[in-house]
């Protein structure tokens, strides 16, 4: 059915993977400085993270996308021609992940941010009341509960995430869009191939689901559940 094109459309998957895992680190990285940006006790820190999350979550990804490599492209080879360092290709899965994860970064500064601030302060006072330096608060106390608090969106930002990686495929990188791509056009039936690519995605996106939801039910171990009726 697939014309024996399926082993070089898996073989994509591995880069498709990959680009939503690295992309996730390099937003959880943007997201965790976002957010302590916005929950500083100083004025500049918070514009900046302000205005950061503001522009990434008002302009689509594609358009960000495309404006971030291409612009990028132009800056690094100015600054390469003007050191006389000659022309710098850089490579798809660096461009792709790091703009992903810039981009994401600012969904994750707002779920982290109101993780944070879920937690109560009188359980931060009540561990340095008993002595507790601020690294041991805030790998006793924060930290475990801002996964709990941030999970829900957490989970909703990864599957995300996951489905926008197919974007790189319009920067080059071999992922298996970009491969279905060219059996479509070779065979000349893109839907045969397009509804293998959302099946396979659906597939990813189960997985995840249920693995994120494993990991939030270990988390929410002998916390009580309020039920509203």
């Amino acid at each position: 059915m697939l014309h024996g094109y399926l082993p070089a459309i898996l073989g994509g998957l591995q880069s498709t993977v990959s680009v939503a895992g690295t992309s996730l680190v390099i937003a959880c990285v943007f997201g965790m400085i976002g957010a302590a940006a916005k929950l500083s006790s100083a004025r500049t820190p918070r514009v900046v993270a302000e205005t950061y999350t503001t522009i990434i979550r008002g302009v689509p990804d594609l358009v960000l996308m495309l404006l971030i490599f291409y612009g990028g492209q132009i800056a690094i080879n100015e600054v390469a021609d003007y050191y006389g360092w000659g022309y710098i290709d850089i490579d798809p899965f660096i461009a792709g992940t790091m703009t992903m994860g810039f981009i994401y970064g600012a969904f994750l500064t707002e779920t982290f941010r109101g993780a944070i601030m879920a937690i109560p302060r009188g359980q931060i006072e009540a561990g340095q009341a008993f002595g507790l330096t601020r690294c041991e608060v805030l790998r006793r106390i924060t930290l475990p509960q801002m996964v709990r608090h941030a999970l829900p969106g957490f989970t909703n930002s990864w599957l995300v995430m996951l489905k926008a990686s197919a974007l790189v495929s319009i920067i080059g990188l071999d992922d298996m869009v970009h491969r279905a791509n060219l059996a479509s056009a070779a065979t000349r039936k893109p839907f045969t191939f397009y509804a293998t690519i959302a099946l396979i995605y659906l597939a990813l996106t189960t997985i995840s689901i249920l693995a994120l939801r494993w990991v939030e039910s270990r988390y929410s171990h002998g916390v009580r559940k309020v039920e509203f009726r």
